[in-house]
């Protein structure tokens, strides 16, 4: 199974830094264990949302070069406030320095104006061409798999940029029976 952990991507300034949101729901499953009468979204999430937004702004930086970026470290992590349901945590991360393969990341977590979580962050970038044979394949499954995900996290902004309106509305072509009734 795979998380996906962040809703939206706010901002971003590819391979430098980047600002995400993950709002956190009552209906997401893990909640009901954790905790039964006090659920919260769980550190290692928070950990997670970060480590993803930190990859994003590397593959961007990038162009999508290699399939994977993964977590190698994380150092000085600090929690400072639980993020309920009903909450948005705003994550941001800053890359700090970086060379061939590894990332350093400085990166936040925000519940408005309080600190939810700060960590320093490295993150590994590779192929799987480079570690297994015919793993070409996989690489480019993977990468046409992260611009799909990338295309929903962070999807064109219209002209406009009014919010879109549906109106409903019942047409003299609804047959009375299925037209609302008053008590």
């Amino acid at each position: 199974m795979r998380f996906t952990l962040l809703d939206r991507i706010t901002d971003i300034d590819p391979g430098k830094s980047i600002t995400a949101v993950k709002a956190v729901s009552l209906a997401e499953e893990y909640l009901g264990d954790h905790f039964p009468r006090f659920p919260v979204l769980p550190g290692v999430f928070m950990l997670e949302a970060m480590t993803q937004a930190a990859a994003w702004t590397i593959r961007l930086g990038e162009d999508f070069a290699h399939s994977m970026v993964v977590l190698r470290t994380a150092r000085n992590v600090k929690y400072g406030d639980f993020v309920e349901p009903g909450r948005v945590l705003t994550v941001r991360a800053e890359v700090i320095a970086q060379d061939a393969t590894r990332t350093k990341v400085k990166a936040s977590g925000m519940v408005g104006e309080r600190t939810s979580l700060t960590a320093r962050l490295e993150l590994e970038r590779y192929n799987l061409a480079d570690r297994r044979p015919h793993g070409e394949a996989l690489d480019a499954r993977v990468r046409a798999e992260m611009r799909r995900l990338w295309a929903v996290l962070n999807p064109p902004r219209r002209a406009d940029s009014q919010p879109r309106r549906t109106v409903y509305s019942l047409s003299a072509a609804t047959p009375a029976s299925a037209q609302p009734s008053v008590l």
